[in-house]
């Protein structure tokens, strides 16, 4: 990642508030040697067209308004129709006034299992499972959404991550992997559960925190935008004093960790002191990216 202090004096390009996807989505199916290639070629354009061609909020986006993002399925072994693998989420949200593009969310779902027959219709229905392909996919498009909504005004992700508990409640009845309780406390469930649960709003509303300090930078007034975006951690790491190791404080930092650390690694100084002592605490997995931070 290029240190910030370059993304400070990017060209302006401006932002709106996206409602729908540009979402590159990939299937890896380098692991299944025996199985016929044309079916993951298939069903990537099918994934491609499903995620980019439906729409999830029904509203109208021009193509400078969606929200960037990338699927990246790994398929690690299969039985005729069966496959099995990972699928990561990745997307990303404009900085105002600039082309710098900061990580929203970053997840890998290790528990990700469908049934697939090449030039099956992919076809949405918050009301009903019709596959666990589609419910996965569509899941992690409204999370994307509910993210991406959350970076631009505080808590404005419900609507999108009560869509996305629905999805989930509804596919808990198929008894694929992920989507229950049992699953694992990294899973489906929890993710969106804690999402929605009043207990973890402090990660949703740091969120709005960060990147309006980010959204500040373009004001010029530097040391104010990193003041806004250490108050917005410094919340983080309140709601770990209560909340240690709270998976929703993982998924944040999964997707912030190196551009901290590049943010307070250049431009102008602040006290970071107690930030750093904060982060060790809060994400000690990322505790050599902190070690970065020289102030």
């Amino acid at each position: 990642m290029s240190r910030i202090i370059v993304f400070f004096f990017l060209l302006a390009f401006g932002f709106a508030h996206s409602q729908e996807l540009n979402c590159v989505v990939t299937v890896n199916s380098e692991k299944l040697s025996n199985a016929n290639q044309q079916i993951f070629k298939t069903l990537q354009t099918s994934l491609n067209e499903f995620v980019n061609q439906t729409n999830w909020t029904g509203q109208t986006a021009k193509q400078n308004e969606k929200i960037n993002c990338s699927m990246y399925i790994t398929l690690s072994s299969n039985n005729s129709d069966q496959f099995t693998g990972t699928i990561q989420v990745q997307s990303s949200r404009l900085v105002y006034n600039s082309t710098y593009a900061s990580p929203v969310f970053n997840f890998n779902d290790k528990d990700f299992n469908f049934r697939y027959n090449e030039f099956e219709s992919l076809i949405f229905n918050p009301a009903e499972f019709e596959s666990n392909l589609v419910s996965v996919v569509s899941f992690y498009c409204y999370v994307i959404m509910g993210m991406d909504a959350d970076s631009f005004v505080s808590m404005a992700g419900d609507p999108y991550f009560k869509t996305a508990q629905n999805i989930s409640n509804v596919a808990q009845q198929s008894g694929n992997k992920g989507w229950s309780q049992s699953d694992g406390n990294q899973s489906r469930y929890y993710l969106i559960n804690d999402l929605v649960s009043p207990t973890y709003s402090e990660v949703r509303q740091s969120s709005f925190l960060y990147h309006s300090g980010l959204d500040m930078m373009s004001n010029n007034d530097l040391k104010a935008a990193k003041e806004k975006i250490k108050t917005s951690l410094l919340n983080v790491g309140k709601l770990n004093s209560v909340k240690p190791n709270a998976f929703l404080t993982r998924v944040f930092f999964d997707a912030k960790s190196d551009e901290i650390a590049s943010i307070f690694s250049g431009g102008p100084s602040v006290s970071i002191t107690d930030l750093v002592e904060v982060l060790n605490k809060t994400s000690p997995l990322n505790s050599s990216k902190w070690a970065l931070i020289k102030y």
